[in-house]
This record gives structure tokens, sequence and C-alpha cells, in this order.
């Protein structure tokens, strides 16, 4: 099992219509197959100072290449993504379980 995350800041003002173009176009991606346990959340630990984080999990290595390299996923980073967030920090894990011992 792989964890796909990605804490981030947005350009845009708290509440603008901008961020929830952004945050309504980043759940869309929940949609792509093999997608499992995609969450949005708003980050608030003054400790960081990105203010969302995006997790998803996938079974395979596959199914996350297949969904690196979905057209929706690649139309999501150039219309929304490249334009739209102002710094981030990307992040994928493997359960330790997976680790021999």
């Amino acid at each position: 099992m792989i964890e796909h995350t990605v804490t981030f800041r947005l350009k845009s003002a708290p509440g603008s219509a901008a961020e929830q173009t952004f945050l309504a176009a980043a759940a869309d991606l929940a949609a792509i197959p093999g997608v499992k346990d995609f969450t949005i959340r708003r980050q608030t630990s003054p400790k960081n100072d990105h203010t969302f984080g995006i997790s998803m999990k996938f079974a395979t290595q596959e199914e996350f290449d297949f969904y690196s390299n979905h057209q929706a996923h690649q139309d999501f980073i150039q219309e929304h993504w490249l334009t739209t967030v102002e710094d981030f920090q990307e992040a994928d894990f493997e359960s330790l379980d997976t680790v021999a011992h």
C-alpha cells in the first residue's frame, strides 16, 4: 500500500472563489481508478504554514503510476496546481509492515 500525500498553501485568499474552485477540482481526482481513501484536509497547526493537505492510497505501485500519468491528473496539474499553489511538500509512504525485520 502506498499513501500519497501533499501539503500546500494556495495563492488565493481563504474562502475565496479561487480557493473553492481549486478544492473542487482537486476532489475530482478521487474518481481516477485505483485511488482509495481520498481526503482533503484543512491544516490547523501553527507549526506549519501550509493550509491544506491531500492524501490518498494505492494498493500497488502500478495503480499509483496509473494515477500519476492519468490525463485527469495531468490536466489538474496544468490547469490548477501550477497556477494556484504557492508552496507545497509531497511525500509518499509505504507501511513498515512491508519491510523485512
